[in-house]
This record gives structure tokens, C-alpha cells and sequence, in this order.
């Protein structure tokens, strides 16, 4: 998988894809495939242009206005950059018409510039989805301790390990087993598309490597409920020991 991350990726969805700006729902299409561009980890949509309710623009490459160079903006392929216009409503460099014959037709869409999306009749966040990523949690009864520096921040025989594609493993505990009187929540949040949006604790006096250090799916998407309420820690900035082996 690593070596078809230099190219050019896109495979069909069946799903009902739609987008809205401002109130307007922009995009409704049955007929999406999911792209990745070149050496890009994270996909987009593009739909038939007929399924979009705007029209299409030139738009000169560049930065977008209003702000820095986008990741979407930042193309990896030979293509056109469009804006999409709906009356009063303009989405800058929001699409991106690819030079790709079996996407002719087809507009690549910036995630980020819509107010919402979604699959079917589900609101997705994020970006969408992989067709081809998998998540899997296992339940294990392996010893884990997780430190920093000389503090223990959580002992547990009750691990949760995440196996995630092209992923490092995580491992994630019940909150019994935290030591949460080493630890602060912050106002810091992320959203993962395959397991919901996710809450941070900082390690108290841990400077800029303990901020944000452990996470939490408090309220998890369908096909994560397995970590609601679990607690991870970055590997990273931790030592974490199962049983005398480190993540």
C-alpha cells in the first residue's frame, strides 16, 4: 500500500455522497469516487460535475484568499483549480479538476471547505473515509505501564490495542486504571472519520511534551464503541511497557 502512495488513487463508492455551504447543499451525487492524490494520506471526493450546484470557475492557483496555502490547495497532480460560485456563495479553489482520463467530468472537492457532509443520510467529519482502512480493537489481558519521566500514569492488565492500517499500534485503558491526579483536561480536541471526536488530558507541570499527551473517545461512532471511554497515550512521549517489551 506504502508504494501506490506516489500515485494517482481512486476507486468508485455506491454511498449517496452530499455537501452543503452556506444553508445550500451543493453537491448531490450517486456516482463519487474516492481520490487520493499523490503522496497525499488523506482522500476527497470527486463527483460529476451535472452534480454540483454551482458553477465552476477558474481560479488561479496559489493561496486562497483569506488565509495560507491549504492542504487541499497544496496539489500533488496535474490539474485544473477551480472555485465553486452559487449566487452570492463562492468557494475559493475549492475544486480541482484533475488530469486523469477515467476522471473526466469529475471535480475533486475540498472536504474542508463545506459546512457539512454526508454519507447517505450520516454526517461524516474529518475527511472521507478509506475504502480501504480498517480499524481493529482487541481486548488483551497483557500487563501495561505507561510513564513519563519518573511518573506512572497508568497501570492496567486490562489493555484495549488498536491495530489501524499503516498505523503504529495504540493502546488504550479503562479510566480505573489512569492516574488522573497527574493529569489535567484541556480544551484541546481532534476528529478521527472511522472513531469520533476525541478529548485530551495534559500531564500537570509536564511542560510542552505533556500537553495533550492522552486522549479519549468519549462518545465514539458506531464502529469504535469498543473505546468509548478508554484512555491512550501518545508512544511518542511516554514509555509504555507491555509486559517489559515498549509499544
Amino acid at each position: 500500500m506504502r508504494s501506490l502512495a506516489h500515485e494517482l488513487r481512486y476507486e468508485p463508492t455506491p454511498r449517496r455522497i452530499r455537501a452543503d455551504a452556506g444553508g445550500v447543499t451543493l453537491v448531490d451525487s450517486q456516482d463519487a469516487f474516492v481520490v487520493f492524490e499523490p503522496r497525499k494520506l488523506t482522500p476527497v471526493f470527486a463527483v460529476p460535475e451535472a452534480d454540483i450546484a454551482a458553477d465552476l470557475l477558474d481560479a488561479p492557483t496559489g493561496r486562497r484568499r483569506g488565509g495560507p496555502l491549504s492542504h487541499f490547495a497544496a496539489h500533488t497532480a496535474e490539474g485544473q483549480v477551480l472555485t465553486l460560485r452559487n449566487g452570492d456563495l463562492e468557494l475559493p479553489e475549492a475544486g480541482f479538476r484533475v488530469a486523469e482520463a477515467d476522471l473526466a467530468g469529475y471535480v475533486l472537492l475540498d472536504f474542508g471547505a463545506f459546512d457539512q457532509w454526508r454519507e447517505e443520510d450520516e454526517v461524516i467529519e474529518g475527511h472521507p473515509r478509506d475504502p480501504f482502512h480498517r480499524v481493529d480493537t482487541r481486548a488483551s489481558s497483557r500487563r501495561v505501564m505507561v510513564g513519563y519521566g519518573t511518573t506512572v500514569l497508568a497501570e492496567s492488565v486490562r489493555p484495549v490495542f488498536v491495530y489501524e492500517t499503516m498505523l503504529r499500534v495504540r493502546t488504550y485503558l479503562p479510566r480505573e486504571d489512569v492516574d488522573f491526579g497527574v493529569l489535567e483536561r484541556t480544551s484541546h480536541s481532534t476528529i478521527c472519520p472511522y472513531k469520533g471526536t476525541a478529548s485530551y488530558w495534559s500531564v500537570i507541570g509536564g511542560g510542552s511534551r505533556g500537553e495533550n499527551i492522552a486522549w479519549s473517545y468519549e462518545t465514539p461512532l458506531q464502529d469504535a464503541v469498543q473505546l468509548e471511554g478508554l484512555i491512550a497515550f501518545y508512544d511518542e512521549r511516554t514509555i509504555i511497557d507491555v509486559e517489559g517489551k515498549s509499544a
